[in-house]
């Protein structure tokens, strides 16, 4: 009997969706272009991250051999008093050097318009510097705080929002700065979150940079560190193996990046990227809206697919900030919507970035998108889809509310003193919330509070705390306003009052014993004593 012949040894598979492992003519790993004027440096060095910061190109005439500039970028290079300019060799190479509205041009090249003031434009549109505890360190939020650990950068963006410092050395932090931010942190434990951003932490010294990650891990509170960085982006030859061994010790670690136009995408990010996810890294993306950049949904969509390819997750879409140099940069908010409208639903949800103002003034994030709430009714409510399809949701009949008291979640929840903010009111933490000087704007100038003016007026029953406890009202159980048993298995703030007249509730009870049975002549009117809630004591000054 003949034996059989051995089956063909089957090939290996080669994907060849993966953008990390994509081949050039030459069956070499591609690469991106690279400018004549740097045609006969070795791949070695071209590839070495500190050689191409070395060599990074700033005067008008270095960067004219590379580029054919217009008459406007010239004005804008030759101002004395422009927001600094460096760009690695490796970046301006990918910039098409005779088309003046490149995207990626735009980013980095200045113009002359750039010195042109703009109304509402700021040094500080987000008022970090006033948000800012200790140099460097802006902690806005409850439980997270931006850790600003250096002022350099890689390559600087024409619209930086940080450009009051970035750039400049004599406003870089050191060690003595990073220590003071980590001290506050030790003694801050609500913070359980920190973005180290700057300038680009990823341009430190790899030790320094590791001394740092190392000081937050020390914290025992601090949960997840999030770096912010656009290396990746400007100097895709930083994320080599011995970086990516280093952040691995550090999880949970995350990174986002900063991707404005997918012409940034160039094989040598895919493959950066591909590291940086196989060290563990979820990566995320930010982008500006920038006119002249990618103000154009077909762009976008462009832009976020090429990021999910490369399994990064579109994060937000900036609105371009108020700060000084920018103000050519500025798109409508309509343009911003009208960017959403055409992405969600059009393409995968998880593609789709969260559109957002960050507050001048310094009050955060805002998201902002189109609305898909047509109208609502106590049972019904009326939304819309992307394509203009009308529908009705019904309402449950009956819905049995979360039970605060036993759920563990929300005895154990974080607390977040002053910033509780809509939240809070829902919560039932408080009633209202009033404006920084509404008390004294609605006093008329009043000083001493009048005979009618008790304070317990304004203290609503079951709704929030007054010096540390909410007073409430017993209620009826279901039955009728006359007769009725006390619901005691009621909570405390779901109690409301009933029906004083039928002698459930003691309306004596309701005025301090103090102030009982006295008749009180002009001048002898109560006075609230010290540590007493005033009238505005249930409100949240903002």
């Amino acid at each position: 009997m003949t034996p059989s012949a051995a089956p063909p040894s089957e090939a290996p598979f080669v994907n060849r969706r993966d953008p990390a492992k994509a081949l050039g003519p030459d069956g070499r790993p591609q690469v991106s272009r690279r400018a004549p004027k740097w045609a006969d440096v070795p791949d070695e060095k071209w590839d070495d991250w500190r050689w191409q910061l070395s060599n990074r190109v700033n005067e008008l005439h270095e960067i004219e051999e590379v580029l054919d500039l217009t008459d406007e970028e010239r004005e804008g290079l030759s101002a004395p008093d422009k927001f600094r300019v460096d760009i690695t060799p490796y970046f301006i190479s990918l910039i098409d050097p005779h088309d003046p509205d490149d995207p990626i041009r735009r980013q980095v090249i200045p113009l002359g318009r750039e010195q042109q003031a703009f109304t509402a434009m700021m040094e500080d549109s987000l008022a970090e510097d006033r948000h800012s505890p200790v140099p460097g360190l802006v902690h806005r939020y409850p439980d997270r705080v931006l850790m600003l650990v250096t002022t350099q950068c890689a390559s600087y963006c024409r619209y930086c929002t940080r450009s009051r410092i970035v750039g400049d050395p004599t406003q870089n932090f050191n060690r003595k700065d990073h220590e003071a931010q980590l001290e506050y942190l030790r003694r801050t434990p609500q913070v359980r979150d920190v973005l180290i951003s700057g300038g680009d932490g990823l341009t430190l010294a790899p030790k320094l940079f590791e001394s740092i990650l190392r000081g937050l891990r020390e914290i025992q509170h601090i949960e997840i560190v999030r770096i912010g960085s656009r290396v990746p982006v400007f100097l895709p030859q930083r994320v080599d193996d011995e970086l990516c061994a280093m952040l691995e010790k550090y999880h949970p670690l995350w990174i986002n990046l900063h991707f404005n136009h997918a012409s940034e995408i160039t094989p040598e990010v895919s493959r950066a990227v591909d590291k940086l996810t196989r060290a563990g890294l979820p990566v995320g993306n930010q982008s500006v809206l920038l006119a002249g950049v990618n103000d154009c949904v077909n762009v976008q969509r462009e832009l976020i697919h090429k990021l999910v390819e490369n399994r990064v997750r579109p994060y937000y879409l900036y609105q371009c900030d108020l700060v000084e140099g920018s103000g050519h940069f500025r798109t409508p908010v309509g343009k911003g919507l009208e960017i959403i409208e055409g992405l969600r639903g059009h393409t995968s949800g998880y593609a789709v970035p969260t559109y957002v103002i960050d507050a001048p003034g310094g009050g955060g994030k805002i998201p902002v998108m189109p609305n898909y709430l047509i109208s609502y009714s106590d049972h019904k409510v009326v939304l819309r889809n992307y394509e203009g399809y009308i529908t009705t949701y019904e309402e449950p009949l009956e819905y049995r509310q979360h039970d605060k008291q036993s759920c563990r979640s929300c005895q154990q929840t974080r607390p977040e003193p002053g910033q509780s903010g809509v939240h809070g009111l829902l919560q039932g933490e408080r009633m209202w919330i009033e404006p920084k000087g509404f008390e004294e704007i609605h006093s008329r100038g009043n000083v001493d509070a009048h005979r009618l003016q008790r304070p317990d007026k304004w203290v609503p029953y079951g709704v929030g705390a007054i010096e540390g406890q909410a007073r409430t009202l017993p209620v009826l159980a279901a039955g009728g306003n006359g007769g009725g048993q006390l619901d005691d298995s009621m909570l405390p703030t779901e109690r409301a009052a009933t029906d004083t007249n039928a002698g459930i509730v003691d309306t004596e009870t309701l005025v301090p014993e103090e102030q009982r049975d006295r008749s009180y002549g002009p001048g002898e009117e109560p006075r609230p004593r010290e540590g007493e809630p005033t009238a505005s004591a249930h409100g949240e000054l903002l």
